[in-house]
């Protein structure tokens, strides 16, 4: 038996509940992961709410975790009892004290990455390798665009990109947010709140705008995205914290000089086995050598999932959050 976070309908954080859930024994290759931190991620209040369908009701939340292996079922190698993993992939159900899990989906952890900092930035710091290694290979002299830049992804993005080189614009939503995102190599945060973002792009570029941008906020910024954009600029959206953009006329995208548009996923950037171990190798190389810190900004109790969707939707975080078992 273990204690985990479930839905038993979508909607706003009360319809979480923590229930006593059964645990089998081990399947032919899945192991038994007792959870020492539990990553929080804008997708799971995706999954709570309906915006992304879950397979089935009740169902577990939480994509991302940390912790130690208990037990290990048939046909798996690589893994024994006592190893430290970490993992970022669903079906969702991290949010619990315990759970049963593929193996060839968890990563051992080196000794230099904690469980805390791997649950803060496993789902967080593989997202920033694909999209700024593999989406869109960023350049050293480049600026970019990166908005919610003093967020979980922002954080890790501003110092992986300025490893890089890169020249880095991010919008915030607060002075404090803005000082934050500086401090991890923010070169230009723009206060969304009381700036337009699309003007102070096209003032750091003088006039030219910039080869990508990278957005997870969706409705409120897409269209304003867009002009912020270089002809053959690409647009790469990976959330909607704000909701899903609305359709639109694929026309615009030739009007503002031929762009490109993508709306990538971690899952299919990390769907093989091989995938998954570049880019966890890539995230625990620049956090080993001190490029990049996941630092966890705020934990709440497993019990409190509650109030840590209510702070995250709230937009009242910053970095990246966990719940602890």
């Amino acid at each position: 038996m273990t204690r985990a976070i479930r839905i038993h309908e979508t909607g706003g954080p009360e319809v979480m509940r923590l229930d006593d859930v059964p645990l089998a024994e081990p399947a032919s290759g899945e192991v038994l992961v007792r959870h020492t931190a539990i990553g929080i991620n804008f997708i799971d209040t995706y999954h709570r709410s309906g915006l992304y369908p879950v397979a089935a009701l009740p169902s577990g939340l939480g994509m991302e975790a940390a912790g130690v292996v208990q037990a290990v079922g048939p046909d798996v190698d690589g893994l024994a009892v006592g190893d430290r993993v970490a993992y970022a992939a669903g079906p969702p159900g991290s949010y619990a004290e315990a759970r049963l899990h593929s193996a060839d989906r968890l990563v051992k952890l080196p000794d230099s990455v904690t469980e805390q900092a791997a649950a803060a930035m496993m789902l967080k710091g593989m997202t920033v390798e694909y999209l700024i290694r593999r989406t869109y290979p960023v350049q050293a002299g480049q600026t970019v665009l990166f908005h919610a830049a003093a967020g979980g992804v922002g954080l890790i993005a501003c110092q992986w990109l300025k490893s890089l080189g890169a020249t880095i614009i991010g919008t915030v939503g607060s002075d404090e947010k803005a000082e934050l995102a500086r401090a991890h190599g923010c070169d230009h945060p723009v206060v969304y709140t009381r700036e337009s973002f699309v003007q102070r792009v096209k003032e750091i570029t003088g006039g030219n705008g910039v080869p990508v941008v990278f957005d997870s906020v969706g409705r409120t910024t897409f269209m304003q995205s867009l002009d912020c954009l270089q002809p053959r600029g690409m647009f790469v959206g990976f959330g909607n914290a704000s909701g899903k953009p609305d359709p639109f006329d694929m026309g615009i995208l030739a009007a503002k000089g031929s762009l490109f548009l993508t709306r990538p996923t971690l899952m299919s950037y990390t769907a093989s086995r091989k995938d998954l171990l570049q880019s966890s190798e890539a995230l625990f190389d620049v956090v080993s050598r001190g490029v990049v810190k996941a630092d966890v900004h705020q934990r709440w109790p497993l019990a409190e999932a509650v109030a840590a969707h209510r702070s995250l939707e709230g937009r009242q975080t910053q970095g990246s959050s966990i719940l602890v078992p």
